[in-house]
């Protein structure tokens, strides 16, 4: 019996999250399944990865294959180069302090490059957020110059009040015309 470690899908049409399972290779891929050893979902910016890592191990111990995506997964997570550690003390090329203490180092620097890169999403969200708020506001601008300009009534000539008995300003001559 063939054990694998892959991803059974669930949630709905473009929402997918996955459980990582243990399951045996002959399975359907959202059947049946020996044991769940975490999630994982894609859909956030960087994608959510929640893994039992003792139970990983367990497994990958036992002789489980894990899918390229899970193996990608488990690699991201850091429990292939803990497994890779522990065949290095099995062997004696190296003692468990010296292990824990490159794991350490590994697990410090991945937690560095994934609080980077949530920064770098947050200002880039931030600023394409700033300039949608900014392109908005000018056609809001727009928008309220046109219904201004739609409401505002047309400038209404001022004819002069002529009182009875005189003749209308267009009509007298001018002064210059007078003296020509």
């Amino acid at each position: 019996m063939p054990v694998k470690i892959r991803l059974a899908r669930h949630g709905k049409k473009h929402q997918a999250y996955y459980h990582i399972v243990v399951a045996d290779g002959r399975a359907p891929r959202d059947g049946k399944f020996i044991e769940v050893i975490g999630k994982y979902n894609p859909n956030t910016n960087p994608a959510t990865i929640h893994i039992d890592d003792v139970k990983a191990l367990e497994w990958l111990s036992k002789g489980a294959q894990p899918t390229d995506t899970t193996k990608a997964i488990l690699s991201y997570k850091g429990i292939m180069f803990k497994r890779h550690l522990q065949n290095g003390i099995a062997k004696g090329l190296l003692n468990q302090e010296q292990a824990d203490e490159k794991f350490q180092k590994w697990m410090e620097d991945k937690h560095n490059k994934i609080a980077e890169k949530k920064a770098r999403v947050a200002g880039e969200s931030s600023k394409t957020m700033e300039g949608r708020l900014a392109e908005e506001a000018k056609k809001r601008e727009a928008i309220a110059e046109k219904v201004r300009i739609k409401n505002t009534p047309p400038p209404v000539e001022e004819t002069p009040v002529v009182a009875e008995g005189e003749a209308p300003a267009a009509d007298a001559p001018s002064e210059g015309e007078a003296q020509a």
